[in-house]
């Protein structure tokens, strides 16, 4: 009984994506991205963003926001981010080591998002002398590490901060799709017309092998990252194969199907285990992750029946809420291969539990 729950990266690729790379594999191409693969992806992306963009695609989304983030703040300058964010917290310090000893400011948000006056007030209150360093840039994620997405309108809220403040502002988008599909505005929408000047776009958390991209709308920014990028050994020989898993991911929506499907089997879970006496979510299950806090009981009798997920920080809960005694704060992650039979497994073996306490 597969009960593994633990993050959309655990699964392969899609049959589309896979077909892609195995059809992009016969006969020679031309190298380092003069591919007609990439030029594809290119054009694909400035129709699917309704402008002209830069578009960098890289393997791994760690790379996505190192590039980003080393190409919008001087090494002597600072970015500030949600303190649990994954740049900060998650990528063994890739981000300033890209970007020559430029420093990340964490700050604090419910559900790890960020709120524009919070912002604003962070910003304007840290020293500005030539001893410390200058925020730069700003960057959010969407959706955030609790799950959670900003409304276009709060986007919206950040990016005046950003312009009034010069800070050059990144999305952290290793669940773009999902976010997407969420919201139902555009990808425009929740990008360059919100305020966003450079995007890491994710794509293998949700259907592909490795392929991740840079998109950047403010010209300025673009200027270095090819360099950044090769100097970094992300510049691909064969770079056709991770434009050919990225024009499949895209074509005939393939990408918004694969997350609205993940999302659905987060809300089918939710409305199963949530039904359940002592479980509760700890923030709202907006898109493909499900952020549970339950009996220490029915966390034993699941992990017992074989399920797989992670306890989860309680940090970025909202003031009012806390994990008691007794209680633990999990995290459950569904993706495009997720089956109904997969989340009703899970579900089976927590009914069975009785909700232990």
């Amino acid at each position: 009984m597969d009960l593994n729950f633990a993050s959309d990266n655990i699964e392969g690729a899609s049959a589309p994506v896979l077909d892609a790379v195995l059809r992009a594999n016969a006969g020679p191409a031309p190298a380092y991205g003069a591919d007609p693969w990439t030029a594809r992806v290119e054009s694909r992306f400035a129709a699917m963003f309704e402008r002209e963009v830069a578009v960098f695609p890289v393997a791994t989304g760690t790379v996505a926001n190192a590039l980003s983030i080393a190409a919008s703040v001087s090494p002597w300058g600072s970015c500030l981010c949600h303190f649990e964010s994954h740049v900060i917290d998650d990528e063994c310090g890739a981000p300033e080591f890209y970007a020559h000893g430029a420093k990340l400011i964490g700050l604090p948000g419910t559900g790890c998002k960020l709120v524009a006056a919070e912002v604003a007030a962070a910003h304007d209150a840290l020293p500005k002398a030539v001893k410390q360093m200058p925020p730069q840039a700003l960057s959010i994620a969407q959706a955030t590490e609790s799950g959670l997405v900003y409304s276009v309108s709060e986007i919206a809220a950040l990016g005046e901060v950003c312009r009034s403040r010069q800070l050059a502002f990144h999305m952290d988008g290793a669940r773009f799709a999902n976010a997407l599909v969420r919201l139902g505005c555009t990808p425009a929408e929740m990008t360059w017309k919100a305020g966003i000047d450079i995007l890491s776009f994710g794509a293998t958390k949700n259907g592909c092998l490795a392929a991740e991209a840079v998109i950047v709308f403010d010209p300025a920014l673009a200027a270095s990252i090819a360099y950044r990028r090769k100097r970094a050994g992300h510049t691909f020989s064969k770079a056709r194969f991770i434009a050919a898993q990225l024009e499949a991911y895209l074509d005939g929506d393939h990408w918004l199907a694969n997350a609205r499907h993940a999302n659905a089997m987060a809300e089918r879970l939710a409305r199963g285990l949530l039904a359940l006496p002592g479980v509760r979510a700890a923030w709202p299950a907006e898109t493909n992750s499900l952020f549970a806090i339950m009996p220490e009981g029915l966390d034993r009798a699941l992990r017992n029946a074989g399920a797989l997920y992670h306890p989860w920080s309680a940090r970025a809960l909202a003031p009012e809420e806390t994990v008691n005694p007794g209680e633990v704060l999990v995290r459950l992650v569904t993706s495009f291969a997720t089956s109904e039979a997969k989340v009703d497994s899970l579900l089976a073996a927590a009914r069975s539990a009785g909700g232990a306490s």
